[in-house]
């Protein structure tokens, strides 16, 4: 008797045991051990639980209850607390409970953006002994990991979880966020959380709410698509061929017809089939369109069977057609192409293969070894497309704009890294956000100058922080210096950073203009990125009066006589040179002019040229601008562009 009691409890026990083990959480998955509650303000707590369920909580001597809706989800506050002991969160519900443990109070920071947010510790300058020494009880990590999708999601991707700053956690932690949040910490000496959610090569489109996007204007088509593809994602695909198809026609009416079998390209130039385009002579910086053309010869057994086509990646889009017809269209930079051509679409003799490929931004074209291009036969053959590509340049992406990108695709598209690895935070307690990202937008800086006050709105508003510091990284140089005064969507990009800045008193400028690399988009001085930062953070979130945080800004540009005088918002210096270098003046036509700059203090006088008549002063305006002009506490003058007044 006595052992199948021990057996019936020891039953008991396992199915205890295993319900617990496999019940669903009761807190939303941002709430893992080691996480820093926001101090200083009401802490946000949410979850699910079974609809109708009262859920119980206690957070030290904190109590308070919430009862989940009918789809579940509930939500609660707890008071607001200061820095001190770790605490141990517990919730509640019909028999389940979870307990998370070694919970401080201190601020928490959302960092995020493209790849020069996302570049990992260890990579950064010094970075074996920075990781080596990241150990800190006090700043606790949480990696967010990538997700994109077509709608918003509560759940984060697998493992993300919070975790004690160390070797093991920062090891491939966001550089520049960990440096701001330890420039942070030693500066306040309260706990700091650090959320590195961030994705290499992102658009700020994909960053932003859907109803974000829609209150901004302009982007309900591809909206649409995008919830199409929600719904089918044939739908959703056929939708957006459709739109990429209609853009093309209009933005670039004379390739019309460059996929035909009859076009005469044999003087169209060759380039390898297997790299980037821009190791070709005069295409090193280009981003834009290319055509592709290539010929396969098949024999008339060969011509009678159906085949895919292996292209292998092309960066960043393609359209392609066989002798004339349209086999697929697809994006991803890094996507290997292979499209079905059905029984009837080849013939015996030469095949035309062409491909309108697409480049937005760094590397292009259709690259990967070209010994794995060409057909598939159905009988299991290959014919190898070649060696070459017969190519013609189209337009750059400045000439003919951005083409609608797929809305679904991640980084490149609309909303959805917001819906993938910020909506699951949403919404929780916040000191601030940083934002370094830029890079992929610069084909457009008029749409950025909408884009970037539109994202600051949007977070502000869905994490219920209407005053919150948004502090932004002004790009770094990057790319070939110029000799000549030149358009720059670079530059174009950091005056729009600089300008939503001076528009909001809590938006705070980093600018890394002066630590770029000129042939490196990835600079590794992160330590520099995040020492800005956390001086912007210091001034705009904590308040600290007379820091100086950015470098020398306009505030006005007159004519003076035979002058132009700019006045700065602060008394600058030159370094190396005896004069300022990098300033132009530019006309009505936009016809700009570099100009000798002569500095005094917080003004600065441009020798206007006889018969010129400059509307405007423009300082460093190029990808890789040179620098010489900083504030007193070596901060770089940030690039601008200004009207002169009448």
């Amino acid at each position: 008797m006595r052992s199948k009691i021990l057996g019936l409890l020891a039953t008991v026990a396992l199915t205890a045991l295993s319900s617990a083990a496999t019940a669903a959480p009761l807190l939303a998955p941002v709430f893992t051990d080691h996480a820093v509650l926001q101090r200083g303000q009401p802490i946000r707590v949410w979850g699910a639980a079974k609809p109708g369920a009262v859920v119980s909580l206690s957070l030290g001597e904190a109590r308070v209850s919430a009862t989940a809706d009918a789809q579940g989800r509930w939500s609660t506050t707890l008071p607001a607390r200061e820095p001190g002991p770790a605490l141990t969160l517990t919730a509640q519900a019909d028999g389940d409970s979870q307990t998370i443990s070694d919970l401080l109070v201190g601020d928490v920071w959302l960092c995020s953006g493209q790849s020069n947010m996302e570049y990992p510790l260890r990579r950064s300058l010094g970075g074996e002994v920075e990781v080596a020494k990241s150990a800190d009880p006090d700043i606790r990590l949480l990696q967010t990991g990538r997700a994109s999708l077509p709608t918003p999601t509560t759940a984060l991707p697998q493992g993300a979880a919070w975790r004690v700053a160390g070797p093991e956690s920062a090891n491939n932690f966001s550089a520049a966020c960990f440096f701001m949040g330890r420039d942070i910490k030693k500066t306040t000496g309260v706990p700091v959380g650090l959320i590195d959610a961030t994705w290499g090569g992102s658009v700020i489109q994909d960053w932003i709410s859907r109803e974000g996007l829609h209150a901004l204007g302009g982007y309900d088509e591809g909206l649409q698509v995008l919830a199409d593809y929600a719904q089918s994602p044939e739908l959703g695909m056929a939708h957006w061929v459709a739109m990429f198809d209609h853009w093309a026609a209009k933005a670039q009416p004379q390739s019309a017809g460059w996929g035909r079998p009859d076009l005469d390209d044999r003087a169209w130039k060759t380039m390898p089939a297997e790299l980037f385009w821009e190791a070709n002579p005069g295409l090193e910086t280009f981003d834009g369109t290319i055509w592709l053309r290539a010929t396969i010869t098949l024999t008339a057994q060969q011509a009678k069977q159906g085949a895919i086509l292996s292209l292998g990646p092309i960066d960043d889009m393609d359209t392609t057609f066989v002798n004339g017809r349209q086999v697929g269209t697809t994006q991803g930079w890094n996507t290997p192409r292979e499209y079905r051509i059905a029984p009837g679409g080849l013939k015996a003799g030469p095949n035309l293969i062409a491909v309108r490929a697409i480049d937005t931004s760094g590397g292009g074209g259709a690259w990967g070894p070209a010994a794995e291009k060409g057909l598939k036969l159905d009988d299991g053959a290959f014919v190898p497309l070649g060696k070459t590509w017969r190519y013609k340049v189209v337009a750059s992406i400045t000439e003919s704009g951005l083409p609608p990108m797929a809305p679904w695709v991640g980084a490149s598209g609309l909303s959805t890294l917001r819906n993938g690895m910020i909506a699951p935070l949403i919404p929780y307690g916040l000191k601030g956000f940083a934002w370094y990202q830029g890079e992929a937008n610069v084909a457009d800086p008029t749409e950025y100058a909408r884009l970037l006050p539109a994202l600051v709105g949007d977070w502000r508003r869905w994490f219920e922080a209407p005053d919150a510091p948004f502090l932004v990284v002004q790009l770094a140089a990057f790319g070939p210096r110029k000799t000549e005064p030149a358009w720059s969507g670079w530059a174009g990009v950091r005056d729009v950073e600089r300008r939503v800045a001076a528009a909001d008193p809590k938006v705070g400028l980093a600018s890394a203009v002066d630590i770029g690399d000129i042939y490196d988009i990835h600079p590794a001085n992160k330590q520099q990125v995040g020492r800005r930062l956390a001086l912007q953070a210091r001034k705009l979130a904590y308040g600290e009066t007379g820091l100086v945080a950015a470098g020398p800004a306009p505030l006005t540009a007159a004519r003076d006589g035979g002058a132009v005088v700019l006045r700065l918002d602060q008394p600058a210096v030159v370094q190396g040179d005896a004069r300022p270098v990098g300033f132009e003046l530019c006309d009505a036509a936009g016809a700009c002019r570099f100009a000798d700059a002569a500095l005094a203090g917080d003004r600065v006088s441009l020798a206007v040229p006889a018969g010129f008549a400059p509307v405007k002063v423009r300082y460093a305006w190029a990808d890789s601008p040179i620098i010489n002009l900083y504030g007193a506490t070596g901060l770089p003058a940030t690039p601008f562009e200004v009207a002169i007044a009448p």
